[in-house]
């Protein structure tokens, strides 16, 4: 039993919405590690190294998510196919794996994860009462906010 002063409903509702949060910060972690793995072309070893600190960022941020869970007394979701299920981000297939391409797709989804989390800041503090995993998911939406700077800079 969890007594941390928000309702058995509300905590339900909101660890709802942060397993959707935490399947998509997994699948751009694994989209993030096929750039990594699979970038080719001129720029082939900076790439490599950028998208491999990107992912060391996103396998961090998939950890807090799924232990905020955990700290609400729910279950995090723990295979891909429940990730899948859960997630609103699509896969791409391109002919090429230029980094033009794999950026664009992150950037897209970096920003596509940092409204989700902003249309739930205000709900999870104020309609949930639960400003601890507000603050949290404002937290997480600035870290996607600096690694979308970055991505965005490159396309320059």
């Amino acid at each position: 039993m969890t007594t941390i002063g928000i309702t058995d409903t509300n905590r339900q509702t909101v660890a709802v919405e942060l397993s959707k949060i935490l399947a998509d910060e997994y699948v751009l972690y694994t989209k993030t590690r096929n750039a990594h793995w699979n970038i080719e072309g001129i720029d082939f070893h900076t790439k490599h190294v950028f998208f491999e600190q990107q992912f060391g960022q996103l396998d961090e941020l998939v950890d807090s998510v799924a232990e905020r869970i955990r700290t609400l007394g729910h279950y995090s979701p723990a295979t891909l196919q429940s990730f899948l299920s859960l997630t609103h981000l699509t896969e791409q297939n391109r002919s090429a794996n230029d980094s033009k391409g794999f950026i664009t797709e992150l950037l897209n989804d970096h920003e596509s994860i940092i409204i989700h989390l902003r249309e739930n800041i205000n709900r999870f503090a104020n309609e949930l009462g639960d400003v601890g995993t507000s603050d949290f998911i404002t937290g997480l939406m600035q870290e996607h906010e600096k690694m979308a700077w970055f991505l965005r800079s490159h396309l320059k």
